[in-house]
């Protein structure tokens, strides 16, 4: 698993998310008191807080092994939330197939071969 996985998932469901904040979709831009702008919040919120993991991705090759143990932990349950949010959207013609896949079948498909996957519907 690399940067490039929770990059594009990240990108997609922000794709799907920001939208919703426009003030046409009943929502005081998301940012109101009431239950949608709430759950807006809430579920942007989580993607930014799962996405945010990638940045120790760096940092695992130069670990010791408990080290890369609890970084890969966090990578997996990180991937795992992001990976449940994005596959709302399975249906959607810009999701792609690596969004389906556990943290350790990304580690045998490096980004560069994941971005040829065709989308779902494909």
């Amino acid at each position: 698993m690399d940067v490039q996985h929770f990059e594009r998932i990240t990108a997609f469901i922000e794709a799907r998310l920001t939208p919703l904040f426009d003030p046409q979709e009943g929502s005081d831009h998301g940012w109101g008191m009431d239950d949608k702008s709430r759950a807006l919040r809430a579920l942007r919120n989580a993607v930014l807080g799962a996405s945010a993991i990638k940045g120790i991705i760096a940092q695992r090759a130069a670990a010791d092994a408990a080290l890369r143990g609890i970084i890969d932990q966090s990578l997996e349950h990180n991937w795992d939330v992001l990976r449940g949010i994005a596959r709302q959207w399975e249906d959607h013609p810009d999701y792609q197939r690596e969004f389906k896949r556990h943290a350790w079948e990304l580690e045998a498909a490096p980004a560069t071969a994941a971005t040829a996957t065709p989308a779902a519907g494909s």
